[in-house]
């Protein structure tokens, strides 16, 4: 009697309890999409990037490449892929309505963090506390970057809070940033997000299909810590661009001071942002639903200028149509509800290329111990 052969399963463990299925490359949700089924790409596939990274600065960067328990990340040819828990299940159950946003024409000063009667209305239960270069249907956005510390605000179901880079060209979007939300227990981790709005579809992560992961090492959803206490001398941050292949249109998400190529969003599923992106955005998202209480944000403080003690994104850049990176100047601040968050835009926080600086946070709808 011929023995019955036995499946191998590939898995990996990190130190926080998640478990990534190490998914065939080919095999992964994103090409469950309707407009990937006949796709050409595959596990060695690489981007042709203008970008060449003008500051190395690492002294900050905190990259979570040891997140693994055991072994680093899933075997070559394969994609991390996170099983779904019944947190996963809560959280999907309370992501929020896509970020559908009517807000008050702003005021004229750029670079202005003085004025407390700035004031917009977000819609869908979202406030933002941004710099931001606002949309010009004459821009031209290849991507853009940033440095962002790493904070962990303490929130309640079903809050969420966020640092976020964002690119967007009409009703299409991409997001790179932090995130930290409810678990089952009540807890809260901030974990490294991903999301993508084409047209009526929206999504995070890996929960429906679109965003194609080329890294074995770096999971999407993957935790960040430890993170940032307030007053400590040694800040912890990531860097994160989102860049334009200019050979083909396909939106790549690198990671950290090495560039780490996680994966990216093909260009034949958007519309808008088939093309250039002609808004860029950084800093704070705060969400709650209509009756909740709104969530802290960043460092949970009115920030005071002193990147020891304020969320920030920092080194921020865009990249022009032929893929140069270029500093910015003309950007204008936005904070939803000034009685609960704040941003302050400091584009020339030091010396040399690449300072400038965007400070946010608030603590919400909570009492403040700042």
């Amino acid at each position: 009697m011929t023995p019955k052969a036995k499946l191998c399963i590939i898995f990996s463990k990190t130190k926080y309890g998640d478990t990534y299925d190490c998914v065939n490359f080919y095999k992964q949700p994103a090409f469950d999409h309707p407009l990937l089924k006949n796709h050409d790409f595959h596990p060695k596939i690489k981007p042709t990037l203008a970008r060449t990274l003008q500051n190395s600065d690492t002294s900050a960067a905190n990259e979570s490449s040891g997140i693994w328990l055991k072994e680093r990340g899933c075997p070559f040819g394969t994609v991390p892929i996170k099983r779904i828990t019944k947190d996963d299940l809560i959280r999907q159950r309370h992501i929020p309505p896509p970020e559908a946003i009517a807000y008050e024409a702003p005021l004229s000063n750029t670079n202005n963090s003085s004025d407390p009667k700035r004031s917009y209305i977000s819609s869908q239960g979202y406030k933002l506390a941004i710099v931001q270069i606002p949309n010009d249907p004459n821009n031209k956005f290849a991507g853009a970057g940033m440095s962002a510390s790493l904070w962990n605000p303490r929130i309640e179901s079903p809050q969420h809070t966020t640092c976020r880079l964002k690119i967007q060209k009409g009703s299409d979007s991409l997001q790179a940033g932090w995130r930290v939300d409810p678990t089952l227990y009540g807890d809260t981790k901030t974990r490294f997000f991903v999301h993508f709005q084409a047209g009526n579809t929206h999504c995070f992560n890996t929960l429906c299909p679109g965003f194609v992961i080329v890294s074995s090492k770096y999971p999407v959803d993957g935790v960040f810590d430890p993170v940032t206490q307030r007053g400590d001398k040694k800040v912890l941050e990531i860097a994160m661009f989102i860049e334009r292949d200019l050979a083909n249109g396909n939106w790549w998400l690198l990671f950290g001071e090495s560039n780490e190529q996680v994966g990216f969003w093909p260009q034949r599923i958007f519309n808008n942002l088939a093309s250039f992106a002609t808004s860029v955005e950084w800093g704070g998202v705060a969400y709650s639903p209509p009756g909740v209480s709104e969530p802290p944000m960043g460092s949970s403080c009115f920030p005071i200028g002193d990147p020891n003690y304020d969320a920030y994104c920092r080194r921020l850049n865009v990249l022009n149509d032929n893929g140069e990176t270029v500093d910015i100047d003309k950007t204008t601040v936005r904070v939803d509800d000034s009685d609960r968050y704040g941003v302050m835009d400091v584009p020339h926080w030091r010396g040399g290329k690449y300072q400038h600086m965007a400070f946010y946070g608030g603590p919400g709808g909570f009492e403040t111990l700042c």
